[in-house]
């Protein structure tokens, strides 16, 4: 087996257990996954990288690029989930008093 192919192998291998693997987790339990999900975004990304930088013809280096960028945007994407769920749970103070007649009540 060449060296490209192996690659590729190795490649469309990758995608199709990173899809099984996301698409068992229910929709409830994807939000408070998602933070510990990002670092295997960032496993998955630093493979893309090695896959690149052992990228023979142009056709690898299309695809190793494109997992580079679907990977980025995947952990982009993974840390702005997480975020939004955690400001549901920060406490949120409630606004001054808008009374000015000086009165106290």
């Amino acid at each position: 087996m060449s060296s490209g192919l192996a690659l590729i192998s190795i490649f469309v291998l990758a995608v199709f257990v990173g899809f099984e693997v996301v698409s068992k987790v229910s929709s409830t339990l994807h939000t408070p996954l998602m933070s510990g999900a990002n670092a295997i975004h960032g496993v998955i990304l630093v493979g893309a990288i090695i896959v690149a930088s052992h990228s023979d013809n142009t056709l690898q280096l299309t695809l190793s690029l494109l997992a580079i960028v679907l990977a980025t945007i995947n952990m982009v994407g993974g840390f702005v989930v997480t975020d939004r769920m955690l400001e549901m749970f920060k406490v949120k103070k409630k606004p001054a008093s808008s009374d000015t007649s000086g009165e106290v009540k």
